[in-house]
């Protein structure tokens, strides 16, 4: 794989639209397998993925999102769910055998919420990055009702809804153009 900073950063948008071409299993499996990879805190990796793709679960999903996203939900081939679950220390004995790193979080709530969060939000970042280096767009958004969600996609399990992204290829004829970023000074200093 010979992936460019343009292919990851540069040239990526994200996806208003795409193509009605649908993305295989065999890419979605794929694509963990590099997200896997990525670095989270203890190695904790909390964060779990529903790859919704099937027309039933896509009108699950579609009455979960607000109103501007229902489009953007109902033409992607797929819509991965980022979940953080909330047990995930549970696995730490496997994931982090070095030290006895589940008593860090066992009992201890705010400290299992702010690491599932953080951790699945970077897992989720990973996620973009991987996509975007297999060819596909991806188009990360918020509006929706993460209770609504939790209830359609996780029920019986620790897992909540972190966030929720697009993923297909991309049609070009339905970018915006690039919103401006904050130069260096603006978002960066020195200590």
């Amino acid at each position: 794989m010979n992936v460019t900073t343009e292919q990851l950063f540069t040239d990526a948008h994200t996806e208003g639209g795409y193509l009605p071409e649908p993305v295989p299993e065999a890419t979605l499996r794929a694509l963990y397998d590099l997200v896997k990879w990525g670095p989270t805190s203890a190695n904790c990796s909390p964060a779990r993925f529903v790859f919704v793709s099937s027309e039933r679960a896509k009108e699950d999903l579609i009455a979960c999102v607000t109103a501007g996203n229902v489009a953007k939900v109902r033409q992607a081939p797929v819509t991965v769910i980022v979940g953080m679950d909330m047990a995930f220390y549970e696995q730490l004995p496997h994931l982090y055998p070095q030290t006895d790193a589940r008593s860090w979080f066992a009992g201890k709530p705010a400290a299992i919420e702010a690491t599932a969060f953080r951790n699945s939000s970077l897992q989720g970042g990973y996620l973009i990055m991987a996509a975007r280096a297999l060819g596909l767009g991806c188009g990360p958004m918020s509006g929706f009702d993460a209770g609504k969600i939790d209830q359609s996609f996780w029920a019986g399990t620790t897992v909540k809804t972190n966030f929720i992204c697009t993923l297909g290829i991309g049609d070009p004829a339905q970018r915006r153009a690039r919103n401006p970023r904050l130069a260096f000074e603006d978002a960066c200093r020195f200590a």
